[in-house]
């Protein structure tokens, strides 16, 4: 299928627009209503997770493995990107978030070079600040990709993003809404890619590539709609999108050696094809996440 520092002055705006949005909405529909650093006491664990279904998928598993060790759990799904939800962990108002280690990384240091999953995790232990920690990364791998119909595959022979050179000005890109600032720049840096045109089209980004109405999409490796729909990933030579493994982020003064043991037992049974089977019942059968995570858990015996 398949979420960098912002020392900006247009990022602090966005995280800023967001959280008061945020604050701005009713108890009922604010994901953070009723948030507290109650998690720091050790009493509660509060799960949170970003705005797009396999990271809720991801925090559900999380938080029902929790539950299942009797671990008291608050859950706050869908609260936005990263730019909102990092501040929301440092800040202890959330516990536990489900993240990709490169991306991460990334977030935290834009020049960061690392790109195989041991030296991510290595370069995000030294990233991040003291109060919060990545645990065992597993093997599940949900990478951002530039994705292409096959019609459009076959038209420009493109295999790689290298390809895209001659067409990239012609070409409109989507993805989800945070993707053009956080990686336009690194396209013409990187592949010298500049496009016509660039579209927020979030969970839709796989349908628009299939009806023509964008060119080139940002869709993660583990979408199952990359099969259903018959969608070309190009490689990348360059290694532009590095390792992006499931990874547990955690503020530490809010989890204890039972929640870091469940978290990392977690990371042990996950892995790439077990995740996509898991975003087919959610995004091609919309089975509930809270079901399939129950039933993941149930399986692999972490209940």
């Amino acid at each position: 299928m398949s979420l960098r520092s912002r020392a900006t002055t247009s990022a602090v705006l966005l995280a800023a627009i967001a959280l008061a949005a945020t604050a701005c909405s009713s108890s009922k529909s604010d994901p953070l209503s009723g948030s507290s650093k109650a998690a720091g006491s050790g009493s509660t664990v509060t799960v949170g997770s970003a705005n797009y279904p396999e990271n809720v998928l991801l925090a559900s598993i999380y938080s029902q493995a929790l539950q299942a060790k009797g671990v008291k759990v608050d859950e706050k799904f869908n609260i936005g990107s990263r730019e909102v939800i990092y501040g929301q962990l440092q800040s202890g108002n959330l516990t536990v978030l489900p993240e990709y280690n490169g991306a991460l990384l990334q977030y935290l240091d834009a020049k960061a070079t690392a790109a195989t999953s041991t030296d991510v995790d290595a370069a995000l232990q030294k990233a991040l600040p003291s109060s919060l920690e990545v645990l065992n990364s597993s093997a599940a791998e949900d990478k951002d990709s530039l994705t292409v119909s096959q019609a459009t595959a076959d038209k420009y022979s493109l295999k790689s993003i290298t390809d895209l050179t001659a067409q990239a000005a012609n070409f409109t890109i989507g993805g989800q809404p945070e993707f053009k600032s956080r990686r336009e720049q690194q396209f013409k840096d990187v592949y010298g890619l500049t496009f016509k045109d660039w579209k927020p089209t979030a969970d839709t980004t796989a349908n628009a590539l299939k009806d023509g109405s964008l060119q080139v999409g940002d869709v993660f490796t583990t979408d199952p709609r990359i099969l259903q729909l018959g969608l070309v990933t190009l490689t990348d030579p360059k290694n532009l999108f590095g390792a992006q493994n499931v990874t547990p982020l955690v503020n530490k003064a809010g989890v204890n050696q039972t929640v870091t043991d469940t978290l990392n037992a977690v990371s042990a049974k996950l892995d790439t094809p077990g995740l996509v089977a898991l975003m087919k019942k959610v995004s091609i059968d919309k089975d509930d996440p809270s079901a399939v995570a129950k039933d993941w858990v149930k399986a692999n015996g972490l209940s």
